[in-house]
């Protein structure tokens, strides 16, 4: 009996130091929450105790953009996930080390640890993580330019948000949209999707964390730059960085400074866009955000061309083509080879040239970038876009014009609109 009081009052203590730290972190106090999490974790013995408080140092490792320090916590987790031998432990940290490998760009690694979640046999604790699971699966292939198996995800991630009235999920889900339809240029549905989770957030998010906010207000951002409401741009992603500084979100001040480069670029203000590309390279480099720092290059590529500084152009497209070549980001290849294209038609090297509108073909036949019924390409310019249940995706002038029973591409019949 005595044993099983000191027990329970190890429990106890545990439980108290963890609603502790958690305290300090939403007070912004995170060192020393960290600290508090840190003792938790060297002195112990309870292994669900020590479970939560590995989970509670993943979370904070990845919003303060520590990566690897998220990956070791969860990889620790997974050790105390497989001693307490119980399925939706191992479910959800299968899923947290989904997404440290989904922060650190290893988007195989990422899909691999989501699908071992997905076949696990778990309770219905197990089935509720399944739409965080779709989440990151399809992050990581949206990073692989796999774009209707990531748009199949992001449809299976709303729909269990939807089931399970989970407006967090479905927030997160509305901005991982923007950003996939801002890749292949639907910037109507770029904007529709975060200014839909900034409404989720506004009608539900009274006791969320202000990240839910300041993640909306970004892909606004992007969407409003890309349709070039500048103004309305830089207001969305001031809101979303005075929220990151005061947060300390480390990733997604990296991302805004990225933003405020792209607007100024946008206005032909170079001399400003410069140190911003600069301030978010060095950010992203620090935190392993390697998929950004294609981004960053492919603006500071531009802001040269801007210039008709087109070595220097080359030398940026160059330091980018290395890391979309080892992320497996075809979207990330495909505007190199077409941004190369412009600089060796200018310089009138034909071959070159020639060697380059090649590859861009390539890159749109690999990642099916075309619309199944006109044959034109998607993700050129500007066009709205709309996807069928399979998840194929046409311009919807194609769509209206002609009509379908079944999917031009796969031939799967159907006539309802998709999710998204």
């Amino acid at each position: 009996m005595r044993l099983f009081n000191t027990w329970k009052m190890g429990q106890d203590q545990t439980k108290q130091q963890i609603e502790k730290g958690l305290h300090l972190y939403q007070s912004n106090q995170t060192e020393k929450a960290l600290q508090v999490w840190m003792r938790v974790l060297e002195k112990s013995a309870d292994p669900a105790g020590r479970f939560r408080v590995l989970g509670c140092l993943i979370t904070a490792h990845a919003e303060m953009g520590r990566y690897k320090d998220m990956l070791k916590f969860a990889v620790v987790q997974i050790d105390t996930a497989r001693e307490l031998e119980d399925p939706d432990y191992l479910t959800e940290s299968y899923l947290n080390l989904a997404r440290s490998n989904e922060k650190l760009c290893e988007f195989q690694k990422t899909i691999s640890y989501c699908k071992t979640c997905l076949n696990m046999q778990g309770t219905t604790v197990s089935l509720q993580l399944n739409g965080q699971v779709s989440l990151s699966m399809g992050n990581a292939f949206l990073g692989l330019s796999i774009f209707q198996k990531a748009l199949e995800c992001f449809e299976k991630a709303l729909r269990y948000a939807h089931n399970n009235d989970d407006k967090m999920l479905e927030c997160r889900v509305c901005c991982s949209l923007g950003n996939f339809y801002a890749q292949i240029k639907d910037y109507e549905k770029a904007l529709f999707f975060p200014c839909k989770a900034a409404e989720l957030v506004n009608d539900y998010g009274k006791g969320w964390s202000l990240k839910y906010r300041a993640m909306s207000q970004y892909h606004m951002a992007v969407a409003y730059q890309k349709l070039g409401r500048l103004a309305d741009a830089m207001d969305c992603c001031e809101e979303s960085m005075k929220i990151a500084l005061q947060h300390g979100d480390r990733p997604l001040q990296a991302l805004c400074l990225l933003c405020f480069a792209d607007i100024h670029r946008s206005r032909r203000d170079v001399q400003t866009a410069f140190p911003r590309y600069d301030s978010s390279m060095s950010i992203m480099t620090e935190i392993g955000n390697r998929l950004g720092l294609i981004q960053v290059l492919l603006g500071v590529t531009k802001c040269w061309m801007i210039q008709k500084e087109l070595d220097k152009a080359l030398e940026s497209i160059e330091k980018a083509q290395e890391l979309a070549e080892g992320l497996g980001n075809k979207l990330g290849l495909l505007k190199l080879h077409c941004l190369c294209e412009r600089i060796y038609r200018t310089k009138g090297q034909q071959r070159e040239l020639r060697d380059h509108v090649v590859k861009f073909h390539e890159c749109v036949e690999e990642m099916e970038l075309y619309c199944g019924m006109c044959g034109e390409s998607i993700g050129e310019k500007n066009n709205q876009l709309q996807a069928l249940p399979c998840s194929h995706f046409f311009h919807l002038k194609c769509l209206q014009t002609n009509g379908t029973r079944g999917c031009p591409n796969c031939r799967r019949l159907s006539v309802k609109p998709g999710y998204v």
